[in-house]
């Protein structure tokens, strides 16, 4: 039987969106999206300097060596993450999806700004990646592909799936300990 690798991929993460995650995002509000359960978090914050990461009036925190331990993060950093970083330069990357730039994109001063800038980069992601074969699918990846490098697309997109399921259960736990 040969299998339709992107429709099993597509549904893995599509199931756990439509039923899981982007449930638990309605209601959001900008008191939770910014809600730092401890002292200093990474978050999405106003510009203070012009040397900050994003385009707009809002920044958010980052660093390019991680630090030894990671900071706790607000919903408005997991938010940009999933958006920026796991989804939409994926879709970039991999199948073709809108240019993003991390250092001049806008990260959303809202929470309803970030959740459209999320379903945005959803659709991006999932389109790109349900309309690959399973010849793309197997074709190993460039020696730009950081981890990943002579790996198969497939392995980013199951990345991309863990990510996308991890991320979301953490602000979830976010919304539970806000409301708590």
């Amino acid at each position: 039987m040969d299998a339709d690798w992107a429709h099993e991929l597509g549904d893995q993460l599509d199931w756990h969106w439509r039923n899981r995650l982007r449930p638990r995002l309605v209601g959001l509000t900008d008191e939770e999206y910014f809600w730092e359960p401890v002292s200093d978090c990474w978050t999405v914050r106003p510009r203070r300097t012009e040397n900050e990461m994003g385009g707009g009036q809002f920044t958010v925190d980052y660093a390019f060596s991680a630090p030894a331990t990671a900071p706790v993060t607000t919903i408005a950093w997991r938010l940009a993450h999933l958006t920026v970083h796991v989804l939409a330069k994926r879709a970039e990357m991999h199948f073709g999806g809108p240019s993003i730039d991390y250092g001049g994109y806008v990260y959303a001063g809202t929470a309803a700004t970030a959740l459209d800038q999320l379903d945005r980069a959803y659709d991006d992601w999932s389109a790109g990646m349900r309309a690959a074969t399973a010849t793309e699918l197997g074709r190993p990846l460039g020696p730009n592909a950081g981890p990943f490098t002579g790996r198969p697309l497939a392995a980013i997109v199951l990345h991309v799936n863990r990510e996308v399921i991890h991320h979301g259960a953490e602000i979830a736990v976010l919304r539970d300990l806000y409301s708590g």
